[in-house]
């Protein structure tokens, strides 16, 4: 029989919830903790689950209680000091999307978690989607041919953040799916954006990226669309595949069209395009919550030693490409050559370009109320035995991630 792992949740807004009711569910997992700095949102909480302990401090969850893993939930900024104080701490660690604010933290968190022989992983749920391990199955399978461009579409009437933009927020899902039906890295990245509600934080971007072999994927974010979107094209030499995650049933459907041009033509009025329309198809997809797997996955990885499929590595990567999008921006859209973006000369990671962050609005002195976000300082119990560390965060759990 697996192992029971003993898991503490730290972020219990938006997305936290979710996690600590897909842990809770699983058989080899003992949900021991759940961490918030709003004590509202840990009342609601302990009024659901009575026999879970709850804290408003991160270090008494991470240090007076007895935990094998820490799941992170929190905003992107707090990602990485709450992931290397859990590292230190000797705990596996499971980080939410995008895994940190820079590739140069994650590089940190990857180093840290080998050193320490311990399972990291970033949380690229949609790879543990069926329907999208159906979609990497039929173009392994060379359904649809050879991949000539793929587009993305993801919409919606916010929820606005503060500490990232658009592209850092919504972008990732559809990164890491391109990534993964690709298998290879990009050699260019262009974006462009406004912002029109928070100065400085776009809420509206088009990025592309570019591979070897003439293939693209354009990938369009928004939080100001009166619609929720989430489609994703995938277009082939012989078919081509529409993923909309919104629909209730058929979320995959196989448009058997094409277009070709004569192999072989003596004047221009021979030649003529041939357009082909076949039919259009919906592969069954059996129904399973993306999430339940993908944390069953990270407790199979702690019990049987395994890398996870989303590990640090691919975390960075994701971090990479949303980097060089940043810089992009700064751009005006010009093209970021990633194999110069990340390599100075000596194989390092240049100083990382980090999400804008919001300009702040004037507030009249009367109205002035003290802010969530607050510095703790965090004594970590190193597992080595070694003496303790002190690492001070700014901590800010309110985490409304779409």
């Amino acid at each position: 029989m697996p192992k029971q792992i003993k898991v503490g949740v730290v972020g219990c807004g938006y997305w936290g919830p979710n996690l600590i009711r897909n842990f809770r569910s699983l058989p080899d997992c003992h949900l021991k903790a759940m961490c918030d700095k709003q004590e509202h949102r840990i009342a609601h909480l302990k009024s659901l689950y009575p026999e879970v302990h709850a804290a408003t401090d991160y270090a008494d969850m991470l240090n007076g209680v007895d935990v094998d893993a820490v799941i992170i939930a929190t905003a992107v900024t707090s990602h990485f000091p709450l992931a290397k104080a859990s590292l230190l701490a000797g705990k596996h660690t499971f980080i939410e999307k995008p895994m940190a604010a820079s590739s140069e933290h994650c590089e940190e968190l990857i180093d840290l978690a080998k050193k320490n022989g311990l399972v990291l992983m970033a949380a690229h749920t949609f790879l543990y989607s069926p329907v999208v391990r159906k979609i990497k199955e039929i173009v392994e399978q060379g359904d649809i041919g050879e991949i000539r461009y793929i587009c993305a579409r993801r919409l919606n009437l916010g929820l606005f953040q503060k500490d990232i933009n658009v592209a850092w927020d919504l972008a990732p899902h559809d990164i890491s799916i391109i990534q993964h039906i690709l298998g290879e890295q990009p050699t260019t990245v262009n974006c462009r954006g406004s912002a029109h509600i928070t100065p400085g934080v776009e809420d509206v971007t088009t990025m592309c990226l570019n591979y070897p072999r003439q293939r693209t994927a354009i990938i369009h974010s928004s939080w100001l669309d009166p619609r929720k979107v989430r489609e994703m094209t995938i277009v082939g030499s012989k078919r081509m595949i529409v993923y909309d995650d919104c629909a209730p049933l058929e979320k995959i459907r196989v448009y058997d069209s094409r277009v070709e041009r004569p192999p072989h033509y003596n004047t221009f009025a021979e030649f003529h395009y041939a357009y082909h329309y076949g039919d259009i198809y919906s592969p069954f997809v059996k129904q399973e919550e993306p999430l339940k797997t993908e944390c069953q996955h990270f407790l199979d990885c702690i019990n049987h030693g395994k890398t996870p499929l989303t590990d640090g590595n691919k975390g960075m990567e994701l971090v990479r490409i949303l980097e060089a999008s940043s810089e992009s921006l700064k751009l005006d859209g010009a093209p970021v050559h990633l194999a110069n973006h990340f390599n100075n000369g000596n194989g390092s990671s240049p100083p990382s370009h980090k999400p804008a962050a919001a300009a702040e609005p004037h507030v009249p002195a009367e109205k002035m109320t003290e802010p969530e976000t607050s510095e703790t300082k965090l004594e970590v119990k190193k597992h080595s035995g070694q003496d303790n560390v002190n690492i001070r965060v700014k901590i800010d759990v309110n985490r409304n991630e779409p």
